[in-house]
C-alpha cells in the first residue's frame, strides 16, 4: 500500500509539472516574442517602464493600472498575449498559457480579478472565524493560543495570495508560494501540539523548534532563487498528505468520546475532493474563472468548519481539565 501511494504521488506531481509546461507554450511561440519585441521598440523607453508620447494616448492607462505599476512592457506583453490567443483560436488549437498562466481579463488594474476576490473570501473567513473563536472559548481553555498562531499563519497566507493574484512580480511570487506552504505546514503543527498538548513541554518545544527551523531553511531555499514548481508541489501534497491523515487517524481513535470528530473528518474528505480542481486545469471561463480561483473559492466554505471544531475541542478540554481538576480537590 505503501508503494502503490507513493508512487501515486509521483506520477500526480510529474502529471502536473508536464500539464504546466504542455499548456505554458504562449510565450515561446515566435508571433508572441516578435510582438511583444515590435511593441516595445516602438511604444516604450529603453528600460521598457515608460511609456513613448504616442503611446500615453493609445493605451489610456487607468488610476488602477497606475496604482498596480503596469508598465510600457507590461502593457505590451499584455496586448501581444491577447492577439497569440486569437491567432490560435483561429487556428483551432488549443489555448495556451504565458509564463505559466493562463490569459485573464484585467480588471481594475487586478491580473487574477477572481483569484484576487475569492483569496479576500477566504481572508475574511478567517477574521470573522477567529473572532467567533474568541467569544465562545474563555482564554484559560488549552490549545487557545495554537489556534490563534494558525489564524495569523493562515490571515498572513492568504494576504500574500491577494496580493500575488492582484499583480505577478518574482518577490510577490515568492511570498505567495512561501506562506502558502506556511498554511499547509501550521495544519501539520497544529495536529502534532494537540496530540501532544498534555505531553512535556519540552517535547512541544522541541516539536516547534524543529518544524521552525525547517520553514526557515524551506523560505531561505526558494530566496535563493531555486524555485521548483515540482518541488514546491511534492513538499505541500507531502506535508498536507500527512497532515490530513494524522487529523483523520486521531479522529478514529477518540470517535467514542469526542462526539465533534466528524467535523474535522468531513473538513479534510471535502478539502480532499476540493483539491481535484487543482488538477481539473482549463481555459478560463468568461476569461476570469479557472481552476484555481474556483478553488481558492470552495476552501472559503470550509473554514468556519475547522473553527467549529477547534471551538468545540477547546471548550471539551477544558471541562476535563476541571473535571479532573476537582477530582484532584476532593481526594486530597
Amino acid at each position: 500500500m505503501i508503494k502503490i501511494n507513493k508512487c501515486f504521488l509521483a506520477c500526480l506531481i510529474l502529471l502536473s509539472t508536464f500539464l504546466r509546461c504542455l499548456c505554458s507554450n504562449g510565450d515561446r511561440t515566435v508571433f508572441f516574442k516578435q510582438c511583444r519585441q515590435n511593441c516595445e521598440r516602438t511604444n516604450c523607453s529603453a528600460d521598457g517602464i515608460e511609456f513613448q508620447e504616442q503611446a500615453i494616448k493609445y493605451y489610456q492607462q487607468t488610476v488602477f493600472d497606475k496604482l498596480f505599476l503596469w508598465n510600457c512592457a507590461d502593457e505590451c506583453q499584455y496586448g501581444c498575449m491577447w492577439r497569440t490567443v486569437d491567432v490560435f483560436k483561429e487556428r483551432g488549437w488549443l489555448i495556451p498559457q504565458f509564463y505559466g498562466k493562463w490569459p485573464f481579463i484585467r480588471f481594475m488594474g487586478l491580473q487574477e480579478p477572481a483569484s484576487v476576490l475569492f483569496s479576500v473570501l477566504n481572508f475574511v473567513a478567517h477574521v470573522r472565524n477567529i473572532k467567533r473563536f474568541r467569544r465562545e472559548v474563555r482564554r484559560d481553555s488549552p490549545c487557545y493560543k495554537l489556534w490563534h498562531l494558525f489564524a495569523f499563519v493562515c490571515l498572513n497566507g492568504w494576504l500574500w495570495s491577494i496580493i500575488f493574484h492582484a499583480r505577478d512580480f518574482p518577490l510577490t511570487e515568492l511570498l505567495d508560494y512561501a506562506f502558502a506552504y506556511s498554511m499547509v505546514l501550521v495544519v501539520f503543527y497544529c495536529m502534532l501540539i494537540r496530540m501532544l498538548h498534555r505531553k512535556s513541554i519540552l517535547l512541544r518545544g522541541f516539536i516547534s523548534l524543529g518544524l521552525l527551523s525547517y520553514y526557515i531553511n524551506y523560505f531561505a531555499y526558494l530566496s535563493a532563487g531555486k524555485f521548483s514548481y515540482s518541488s514546491n508541489m511534492t513538499a505541500n501534497v507531502v506535508t498536507g498528505i500527512l497532515g490530513g491523515l494524522g487529523w483523520i487517524l486521531w479522529s478514529i481513535r477518540v470517535r467514542h468520546y469526542r462526539p465533534y470528530y466528524r467535523k474535522i473528518q468531513t473538513f479534510f474528505l471535502l478539502m480532499g475532493l476540493s483539491m481535484s480542481l487543482e488538477l481539473l486545469d482549463f481555459p478560463p471561463v468568461l476569461w476570469i474563472f479557472d481552476a484555481h480561483a474556483l478553488w481558492h473559492l470552495s476552501t472559503a466554505f470550509l473554514v468556519p468548519l475547522f473553527y467549529s471544531f477547534a471551538i468545540e475541542d477547546c471548550k471539551m478540554l477544558r471541562i476535563e481539565d476541571a473535571e479532573k481538576a476537582f477530582i484532584f480537590d476532593k481526594e486530597i
